[in-house]
């Protein structure tokens, strides 16, 4: 990020499907705002990052529950704008 100053993130905040959908959802924002709080204090603009959270909705795995949970638990990052190169 500090040398392509152009470029914008959207962390995305995911979760298992344990609990009910609004504390997934609750949960998935408190995980992406701890990525991007990491990456502010690392010197990354506070406005050069989005962040949403998709709780339980769209998980990175299907498999059984014990084996998909660390999977779906997770920050995802996509890259808003084009990179300088």
């Amino acid at each position: 990020m500090s040398k392509n100053t152009t470029a914008r993130l959207s962390i995305e905040g995911h979760c298992d499907e344990r609990g009910t959908n609004e504390y997934n959802l609750a949960l998935g924002d408190r995980r992406a705002k701890a990525v991007k709080d990491y990456l502010v204090s690392l010197g990354v603009a506070s406005g050069r990052i989005d962040v949403i959270s998709y709780g339980e909705e769209r998980p990175g795995l299907h498999r059984n529950r014990q084996m998909s949970a660390g999977k779906n638990r997770r920050a995802h990052f996509s890259i808003l704008t084009k990179v300088d190169r």
